[in-house]
Parts: structure tokens; sequence; C-alpha cells
């Protein structure tokens, strides 16, 4: 099945559950919380509040089910060295959803690639539970390089 399927029906998906499930309001705050918690300190390159939202043994998937990193350790090296160290490095939340304990973010990031100064998309599918993030599933569109290099 290709990505584009897969994507319609994830999204679907979760069109469905959102007309399905009254949203407590009180956890889908919570989870929201945490989430631009963890944006915040994404955006200012600070590793130990961004860990802070992370459980433990939290997972960060690429969709649909391709494990990248899990647990802490792999985590923080993958961003602290990979990602926090390229001052470019931002993310705005261009739409999000809350669910929840679900909260999907559609992300406009600047970043810097091997091949010079971009961008890329992204939505970010975050599952929250007991106060941190637990699970990452991220969906990454094509990278587009600046055109004033």
């Amino acid at each position: 099945m290709n990505v584009a399927l897969q994507l319609i029906r994830a999204v679907s998906l979760l069109t469905f559950a959102i007309g399905m499930s009254p949203a407590n309001s009180a956890e889908a705050t919570d989870a929201e919380a945490v989430v631009q918690a963890e944006i915040d300190a994404y955006n200012a390159h600070d590793i130990h509040a961004f860990m802070a939202t992370y459980a433990k043994d939290a997972e960060i998937y690429e969709f649909p089910a391709n494990l990248l990193m899990k647990g802490e350790a792999q985590i923080e090296d993958f961003y602290e060295n990979k990602r926090f160290s390229d001052p470019r490095l931002h993310t705005d939340i261009a739409k999000r959803i809350v669910m929840g304990d679900v909260i999907v973010d559609h992300e406009q990031i600047a970043i810097t690639f091997p091949e010079g100064p971009g961008r890329i998309e992204a939505i970010a599918i975050n599952e929250v539970r007991d106060g941190k993030i637990q699970k990452v599933t991220l969906i990454r569109g094509k990278k587009i390089l600046d055109s004033s290099r």
C-alpha cells in the first residue's frame, strides 16, 4: 500500500475518531500544554526542557510504523547532537488538532540540510500519557532548499 493511501486512511480514521469521541477538556488541555512545552523547548534548543516533556521509554516513529528512536537516551542524543546544534532550527505550528491525549501538529520547520538551508513540512502525532509524551509518529514532507543561497 503506498504512503499516500496510508495517510488518507490515517486521516480518515482520525477524523472519524474525533467525531465519535467526546474529548475530556481538562485532559486535552493538559496534553496540549505538554506538547506546547515540547515545541517551546525545541525552538529554544533547550535539551533539558525538551526531554522533561518525554516519558523515559518514549518512542518516535516515522509513519506508518518505522521506529526511529526509543527511550530518553536515544531521543536526547539525536536532538542534542543532530538538531539543536543547528541555529536555524525552528518550527511554527500551522494547525493543531487536540483530541484528548492525542495532539496532531502540522509543522513548518526551518532547518539546515547537508545541501544548505531550507524548510520542511511535517505532521507530528503526539500521544501523551501521565503528563509526558509517550509516542510520536512523524510524517515528513518534501524538503525545500532556500533559493537565496
